[in-house]
Order: structure tokens, then sequence, then C-alpha cells
């Protein structure tokens, strides 16, 4: 009787604890990087404090980005934005977020209503944060949410190539790395998330912190969309990286009669016009007619001569992406992970992923089209639409796709390479899948990814964070030995003073590197990608050490000859460091020394310009974005940074904030526990019917 009366004193006090924890108000602890760590009792309380957070870090941008995805930024800000709206209205992408808005599961609609909720609800509370150039775009809807994640996805990624669209912005990659307990020195399995895009627009990410009832989330999503994309829990994580996936294509279609030929017989176009307003200098709007077209494969996308190009891609159909990346959230274990990715809403995007129970695992993601015929060239090329059978219209199920899960070497990579080489020796064969699945190769970036493995048989935390903050060029480990011979043949005084240089550089590409711009400058004129530049091509026998040898010793000699000549020119000498010649700039004033260097010279550290190496600088306008390096112990332990900061409103103090962490080679610590949150809160704001008010109760 008494054991019995002291269980009922007991239970009535947890059920008190748990009353009085699912009683507390939702809340945002702003930390000092401008971090909100969101603790919510109810989905629609966390995604409108989440939607609010979102607006107070980034109002203009994300107006402007839903501006722009809505297909009226001409309307809004002027002609030079027409090109896009035409693109938009030619993809029907308002018609399209009509059917998903329809279709989307109901916790969907919860999260983008709530999410909305939030963005416009901080926009009434803080006018004096909205340009007034960008007021035109409130009240923001859902609408609004699906239309910027279905430009995002298939402008951007899915079919960023096949439009032409890809070469205005820089490098897109990504790295990723899962460590399994037979490799971490520890035993703990341990992750990095590191994707790299352009410092800009619908590219940035914002970071968060989301605790729901008790269960923490942690990572970023780009600026705009609800939830977390790439991010860790307390029992694992997963990242992202761009995969070498072919689900759009382009297809020639000849015209005859005012339609277009299929099978040796015409066919009527469906034709729709469309008006776009413009928005002229003096303020008012001028009306402009398009005719959008499309074939049987897709929108007509260009027009030439007599024929069309049309553009046919996967995932129109798919209207709950959000919602699988609040599953993967929200997976405790690797079965509920698993089930969250056999949704197949993500139409593009490897997978990487790591647990507390040691299991490591790789995916490559995406929906791939069905093929009758053909190899990887053969659809990565503009495609003969002459015939319906090169038409396809279901996509591989996700049994199909190539994945890996616990490889006996203890780790996996991705560095934007095919799936073959996400751990060596090669663990999965190219023979076994459709030779359209993806191609064969690896470049210097992820051959420097597999060196830093192969080479640590006992991996620890802070090696891994040494790993991912690595700027060490694969290609000057590869090349230089054989360039030295050349220079040595040639009895070239030039090349002999370059050489004397290129001796003493570590092969890094740090602030303070000397040699590291004499061997860009030679390294852009030698054509890296060239495979007739090397004696020994690449070969996925031997992947990770070719191509090996310079081809023609001679040409490569007289190339640095001419960078020899090009650097006294320019700078006088041949020891400029690395940092004064490429910087980190922003536009509030922030002008940093840079360190990384471009994809192609195998740096794992990228930091990739848009400017022309004509300039005595250049500046790093994409590369490393979010990165994130977890271990999945007893209690979670992550190093992040978001190389440009978690905010874009000019007067935000977080515009730009982390750029001296990444400039020194640093990351920070990521707040993750109650104590943690508590120690670094600058600011406490407690939901209210008015929105969100701050608290002197930290």
């Amino acid at each position: 009787m008494r054991a019995l009366l002291i269980l009922s004193i007991f239970l009535l006090f947890i059920g008190t604890s748990c009353s009085q924890e699912n009683n507390k108000s939702t809340q945002i602890a702003w930390d000092t990087w401008g971090v909100p760590h969101i603790s919510a009792n109810s989905v629609e309380e966390l995604f409108y404090a989440q939607g609010w957070a979102q607006m107070h870090n980034h109002a203009n941008l994300i107006l402007k980005l839903y501006g722009s995805s809505r297909g009226k930024g001409a309307e809004y800000w002027g002609k030079e934005r027409l090109q896009n709206d035409i693109l938009i209205h030619t993809l029907g992408f308002e018609e399209l977020a009509e059917m998903w808005e329809a279709q989307q599961d109901p916790q969907v609609k919860t999260i983008f209503k709530s999410f909305v909720d939030g963005l416009n609800s901080y926009a009434k509370a803080h006018p004096e944060a909205i340009d007034r150039e960008n007021e035109v775009v409130l009240p923001v809807t859902t609408k609004d949410v699906n239309m910027h994640s279905m430009f995002v996805v298939f402008t951007r990624f899915i079919a960023g190539g096949d439009l032409g669209l890809s070469q205005r912005w820089g490098s897109m990659g990504s790295n990723a790395y899962a460590v399994g307990p037979s490799r971490s020195a520890s035993g703990n399995a341990m992750l990095v998330q590191n994707p790299h895009l352009p410092w800009s627009n619908e590219f940035l990410f914002f970071e968060s912190h989301l605790t729901l009832n008790g269960y923490d989330m942690y990572g970023s999503t780009l600026v705009g969309l609800p939830g977390i994309s790439i991010g860790f829990n307390k029992n694992l994580g997963w990242t992202h990286t761009n995969n070498t996936i072919d689900n759009s294509d382009v297809y020639e279609v000849e015209l005859k009669d005012g339609g277009y030929l299929l099978d040796g017989k015409r066919n009527d176009f469906d034709a729709t016009t469309k008006t776009i307003q413009v928005k002229q200098d003096d303020g008012t709007l001028a009306p402009t007619e398009i005719t959008v077209l499309k074939t049987i494969h897709g929108p007509v996308v260009s027009k030439k001569d007599n024929k069309v190009l049309a553009l046919r891609t996967v995932g129109l159909d798919k209207p709950n992406m959000l919602l699988q990346w609040w599953r993967m959230a929200n997976s405790t274990n690797f079965e509920e992970f698993e089930s969250a990715l056999k949704m197949a809403q993500i139409a593009f995007w490897n997978v990487i992923y790591a647990d507390k129970t040691g299991n490591i695992f790789y995916l490559f993601n995406g929906l791939v089209p069905k093929r009758n015929q053909g190899d990887w060239a053969y659809w990565s090329t503009v495609v003969p639409g002459d015939k319906s059978d090169n038409i396809w219209s279901e996509v591989h199920p996700y049994e199909d796709l190539p994945k890996l899960k616990n490889p006996e070497t203890g780790w996996l990579q991705n560095a934007n390479d095919p799936p073959w080489t996400s751990t060596i020796p090669v663990a999965l064969n190219p023979k076994d899948y459709p030779p359209y699945m993806a191609p064969q190769v690896m470049l210097f970036r992820p051959q420097r990814a597999a060196r830093m493995m192969l080479e640590d048989s006992s991996i620890t935390f802070d090696e891994l964070v040494d790993y991912k903050l690595s700027t060490r060029l694969e290609f000057a480990d590869r090349i230089l030995d054989d360039l030295f011979t050349a220079i040595d043949n040639s009895g070239s005084q030039k090349a002999k003073e370059a050489k004397s240089v290129l001796e003493k550089w570590d092969h890094e590409a740090n602030t303070d590197s000397k040699g590291t711009l004499l061997f860009y400058l030679w390294a852009s004129k030698f054509n890296i990608g060239n495979q007739s530049n090397y004696v020994e091509k690449w070969s996925i026998e031997k992947p990770n050490t070719t191509p090996d040898g310079i081809a023609d010793p001679a040409k490569a000699v007289q190339l640095l000859e001419a960078t020899v000549d090009e650097m006294k020119t320019k700078f006088g000498t041949l020891e400029v460091p690395w940092g004064d010649f490429y910087r980190l700039r922003l536009a509030n004033g922030k002008d940093l020394p840079a360190n990384g260097a471009f994809d192609s010279l195998g740096a794992f550290r990228i930091a990739s310009s848009y400017d022309s190496n004509e300039e005595k600088q250049m500046y790093v306008g994409s590369g490393d974005s979010w990165v994130g390096v977890i271990e999945f112990g007893d209690d979670v332990k992550a190093k992040v940074l978001l190389s440009y900061g978690n905010a874009t409103q000019k007067d935000s103090p977080h515009n730009g904030d982390q750029l001296q962490l990444f400039s020194k080679k640093e990351l920070r610590d990521a707040w993750f526990t109650p104590e943690e949150v508590k120690a670094n809160t600058t600011k406490l704001e407690v939901l209210t019917e008015n929105g969100f008010e701050e608290t002197k109760n930290k």
C-alpha cells in the first residue's frame, strides 16, 4: 500500500512537471551569432516562430525572393527582371503551385500556413524593417512558398544546366563525409555537412535550432523555406551534396506548318498567351504579352530557325518535398530516416548520413528517369525529340538507386562525384546499373577527400575539423613533380625562377601562402580538365591516383613562362601572399584575406570568385556556405559555420559577422543543450497575441 502511494505521488509529480513544460510559452532565444533557438509545443507555433525569425534576419531578401518567384519581378522592380518572369511563366509555376496546394499533405499545409503567418506578423509588427520598394510584395502567401521552392529546385538545380543558367552563378557544389566507428578514434560516428553555393540571393542559408515538445533539431535551410534541410538531432544527422544525376532533358523538336513533328506526324502546340506587367522608369506599368508553347515533351524554352527546344523535368508531381525533410529531421533511427527517404519527394541531391548507433549511409538520391536507351553521354546533351520512344514518363524507385550502408572501409565521402567513388576501394559497380544512371569520373576535389580518409585510420573530431578546412591542393600534389622535371629539362631561366618559389610552397591555399597565386595562374592556362594534357588518363581502376603526368612538357613550361611575365607585370613579384590577392569582401564594408581555392585545383575548402583574373584582386562570391562537423556520442558534439553570417538586413550585426572566422579557418560551437543556449542568449522573445515580444527573463 505504501509503495502504491509513493508511486502515485511520483506519477503526479511527473505529470505536473510535464504539464508545466508543455504550458511553457513558445519562445525564441537569440544567441550571439544571430541564431534563433526556438522552443514550441505545437507545429503551428514552431513554424510561426521560424517565419518570424527568418523575417527578422532576412526581411527584404525574402520579399525580393518571393516577388521574383511569383514571376512579378518586372512589375515590382523593373524590366531587368523580365527574363526571369518569362522563365517562370514559361515553366508554368503559378499553375503548378495551385495544383500542389490542392494535393499537399495536410501537415505541409499546416507548416506553410504557420510559416507564412509568422512572416506576415513580423512585417506588420516591424514595418520599419521593410524597404519601401519591397512593401508591394506583402502580404506573402503559402503559394509564394510553393512557387519559391519550385523556382529554386527546378531552375537552380534540376534543370539549371539544361536551361543554361548554372554558368551565371559560379561554384555550386558540396562536400560530405560520414565516418563510421571503425575509423573513428572515439568509436562514435561523425558527419561533415558542407554545401558551397553562391553567397547571394536564393542560395543563402538560414541557421536555426528547433525544439518541439523537447525534441531538438539543428541545421540550415535556404532562406525563404521552412524547416531544416541539412541538419542533425540527438540521434542522427544528414547532409546533401549536388549529385551527378540527369533528371531533366532538353529535346530538339522540328517545326512544321505552325506545329511540330513527332514520329513523322505534325502535332499542334499547346499555346497560351500571358501578360506580364513591366514597371517603367516613371513608375507606370506597361503590359508585355508572351506566348507559352508546350509540346508533349514539355514547355518550349528556346526557338531557333526551324526548331525549338523543349524541357522535360522530373518532380512536377512531388508536392511534399518539405514534408520529407521534416520527417527526416524528426527521425530517431536509421529505419525511420530511410522510411522518410522512400517518400521520394526530393528530386535531387545525394544523401550522406550518420547516427548515434554507428550507422553511416550514402544514397544517390533523386528521381532518375527510366529510359529506353542510351548512356550518360547521350542524355547529357540535347536529345533528339523526333521520336516518342525518347520521351520518358516513369522514374526509378528507391530500390534501384545506388546506395551504400556501413562499408568495410568505415568511411563515405561525396564531393559531387558519381556514386562509384563514395568510398575506396570502389564498392559500387557502375556495371550493376543502367549506363545513364551516372557518369564515371573522379575530379581532384573528391580525390583529395578520399586521400584524407585513406591516410588516417583513426580519425579524431578535431582532425575531421582540420580535414574540412583543408586548403591543400590535390592537383599541386599530383602534377608539380612532373612540372619540375619539365623545367629542369627545358633550361628556361624564367621557369627555374618559378620553380624556386613553388619548391618552397607547401601546396596550401592559406592567406599567407606564397606560391598559390603563381600555381593558380599557371593551372588556369594549363586546362586541368582536359584529359589529353596527361600521360595517364583518369580511369575507374585507379580513381584516386589518375590522371597523372604531363603529356606536353614543353608547352607546360611555356605556360609557366607566360605566368611569370604576367605576375611580374601585375605584381612585380612571384611571391604574392594568397590572401593579398584573394579577398572576402561584402557590400557592408568587410574586407578580409581569404583562404581556400577553386574546385578544379582539388581544394576541399572551396572559395570561388566571379571576378576576372585580369584584376589585381579577386573576391570570393561562392563556396563554403554552411559547415557542420558533428560527432554522435552520448552527447552530440558539433562545430558549425555560416560563412557570410545569419542575416542580410542592412543594420543587423550578423550580416557578415562570421567572415572573420572563415578568414582565420575556424568554426564555432553549435549551442544545442538548454544550458548552452541559456549561457549564450542575448535576447529572449516570448510569443504573445501580438507576435513575439522581448522579455527580461533569460
